[in-house]
């Protein structure tokens, strides 16, 4: 172990120290994440949203690419909408087989309609970052027909409304995203709205 992360700390100080920065912020992030924060009532979802958006800003930094602010704040409603769903998923999972609270995780069954309430919220925040990135004057300059984004909204809010109600028929046995790796409803709509944005550049 100690000489793997030697490796990786070299190797990433061979890409850039900014790049090295985040690697080590990731790596104290999990740690305290596996040992103390995992067992934090929505503070571990909040991680789990943070550690996501580490590794977009590491990928960033590796290819040299600016991370905008407004990519940072839709991932983290992003990531947190799937953090809160995927906890949803293990808490139904455990009222409908009559299991105890999970010991854990600080999370009560009867905490499952909140938790269901927290991930509509924050899937709707992204929508609506998403929807003031377009109104912004950052998309002109970066695309030619940034009006074709506006079509991926309502295809971000059937995707977060239907996972939820996925979730709430106990359709999704696992976390969102290999469920949406799965889902035909969830292929289709991610090649549109691929599709919507090759159309815009």
């Amino acid at each position: 172990m100690p000489a793997l992360f030697t490796i990786s700390v070299l190797i990433a100080t061979m890409v850039s120290l900014n790049f090295l920065a985040v690697m080590l912020g990731y790596f104290a992030l999990t740690v305290a994440y596996s040992f103390v924060l995992k067992r934090k009532m929505l503070i571990d979802v909040i991680v789990l949203a943070m550690l996501y958006v580490v590794r977009l800003v590491a990928g960033a930094i590796a290819a040299q690419v600016v991370f905008s602010e407004w990519l940072l704040a839709f991932s983290m409603f992003f990531f947190m909408a799937l953090a809160l769903i995927k906890r949803y998923v293990e808490l139904a999972v455990r009222v409908d087989s009559g299991l105890p609270e999970p010991e854990n995780r600080n999370y009560k069954l009867k905490d499952l309609e909140i938790v269901a309430g927290l991930a509509a919220a924050a899937g709707f925040n992204a929508v609506t970052v998403f929807a003031l990135y377009i109104s912004s004057d950052t998309v002109h300059s970066l695309y030619h027909r940034p009006q074709l984004l506006w079509l991926i909204c309502p295809i971000l809010l059937y995707w977060f409304s239907r996972a939820l109600m996925m979730a709430h028929r106990r359709h999704m046995e696992d976390d969102p995203i290999a469920f949406a790796l799965r889902d035909k409803n969830s292929i289709i709509a991610g090649a549109i709205t691929a599709l919507l944005i090759l159309a815009a550049i």
